[in-house]
């Protein structure tokens, strides 16, 4: 399915990917899926921490990884949750349900990572967001959705 947004953005170090992450939380809603694709060490969870403490208003938050949990969970400052998941561990697709997932992405913001294991169907209306890692270091980030709604809210996301 043609993607309705995608857009490269560069951020060259670690705090242009934290200001990244900032406008992005500023722009999503309880229900809200977001796909962190990449290698690892490519910026997905510097991402997710990054748009946890946005989305608190607290840089010094306590944001650890949830590679040995899979899932972290906060409370949303605007109302519902911010589930924070690294499915890199699970084998079937279906384990996914075990750890509350589907209901979560009724009512949370989610931010997946790893999302290649979990149900095919849950992608539909997600936000990607694919990491890769360029010459210098630097990280380019292509976002991109395939629901109508994105374009709005993503407007003027890119610096």
């Amino acid at each position: 399915m043609a993607a309705t947004v995608r857009m490269q953005i560069d951020c060259a170090d670690e705090q242009a990917t934290a200001a990244l992450a900032a406008r992005l939380a500023a722009r999503l809603q309880a229900g809200d899926l977001v796909a962190l694709t990449g290698d690892l060490g490519a910026g997905k969870s510097t991402f997710a921490r990054a748009f946890i403490r946005a989305r608190l208003a607290d840089d010094m938050a306590e944001v650890p990884s949830p590679t040995f949990t899979l899932v972290q969970t906060y409370d949303d400052p605007e109302g519902g949750e911010i589930w924070h998941a690294d499915l890199y561990r699970l084998t079937e697709p279906e384990e996914a349900y075990e750890l509350g997932l589907d209901e979560a992405r009724e009512d949370a913001i989610c931010l997946i990572e790893w999302p290649d294991r979990m149900p095919a169907d849950w992608w539909q209306g997600a936000l990607s967001l694919d990491f890769t890692i360029g010459e210098k270091g630097v990280r380019h980030v292509v976002v991109s959705g395939d629901n109508a709604a994105w374009v709005p809210r993503l407007e003027g996301l890119a610096p």
